[in-house]
């Protein structure tokens, strides 16, 4: 029987079974990455030198290397093209990003994923999701303590599971992206794998987007405590987001998906 329905029958999350414990954290070193994560929100192209700065202003103490660890921990970079993207990392291979000049006017045209840092009282966790890219409509999310891709193929199945499949499933070219568990899943399916360019997150700026709408109108703001009010918060906003207009669809995320589908299936 496979782990995932070993799981399923147990009804545990399979990112449970391939848990690692996560280092521990002191509490000075997550109120920095706080910090970073709200700087970086609002200026993705600094690097270790420039944040350093930012955290200088604040009063922070500390220097350079620290701050390079602490962004690698929250699986963040700088946004700034780099040379020779396209040479696939050892036991990774990386895809070709599609979507450039692509007109998206359907629903399961193209789906996209990542993931993002989540400060949670004295700690953090990270989240993904999976959205559909023409209606914003966010058909599935999960949350991890560690950078796993367990959780993150988790996610993407359970969005398989949903929906219709996509035509393209975009992504940028993290490992828990371009693991052999993600984009076999992909394969399986016969979904065209998209993959943006190192570094360069407007080419997954639909869920960039997204990240920004969370923080700043749920995770900011309610401070969650504890990983239960966090899943409950969350499911709240995810269903709220989903149902609320849109200001540049001019509807919400769900009806621009449904009513995309709908007429699909009347032609």
């Amino acid at each position: 029987m496979s782990i995932t329905k070993q799981c399923k029958l147990l009804s545990i999350p399979r990112s449970s079974y391939y848990h690692k414990a996560q280092r521990k954290w002191d509490l000075d070193d997550e109120l920095l990455m706080q910090a970073i994560d709200r700087i970086y929100m609002e200026e993705p192209t600094y690097g270790s030198r420039r944040m350093l700065d930012e955290l200088h202003k604040l009063g922070y103490k500390l220097g350079r290397e620290r701050v390079r660890t602490l962004m690698r921990t929250m699986g963040i970079e700088p946004i700034y093209p780099k040379p020779r993207l396209s040479i696939p990392g050892k036991g990774h291979k990386k895809y070709p990003y599609l979507l450039r000049d692509l007109e998206i006017d359907r629903s399961n045209q193209v789906w996209c994923t990542d993931i993002t840092y989540i400060p949670l009282g004295d700690t953090h966790v990270y989240l993904t999701a999976v959205m559909d890219w023409s209606s914003r409509y966010v058909i599935c999310w999960r949350l991890s303590n560690s950078l796993d891709a367990a959780f993150c193929v988790e996610c993407l199945e359970d969005a398989l599971e949903r929906e219709e499949t996509p035509e393209i499933f975009n992504t940028d070219q993290g490992s828990q992206f371009t693991c052999e568990d993600f984009t076999g899943t992909l394969k399986a399916y016969g979904i065209r794998i998209s993959m943006d360019g190192k570094g360069r997150a407007l080419d997954n700026r639909m869920i960039e987007r997204l990240w920004r709408t969370v923080k700043y109108d749920d995770i900011y703001v309610k401070a969650y405590e504890t990983m239960d009010e966090l899943y409950g918060g969350l499911d709240k906003f995810f269903a709220k987001y989903n149902t609320r207009k849109h200001q540049t669809l001019g509807m919400s995320p769900d009806q621009k998906y449904r009513e995309i589908k709908l007429l699909k299936n009347v032609a």
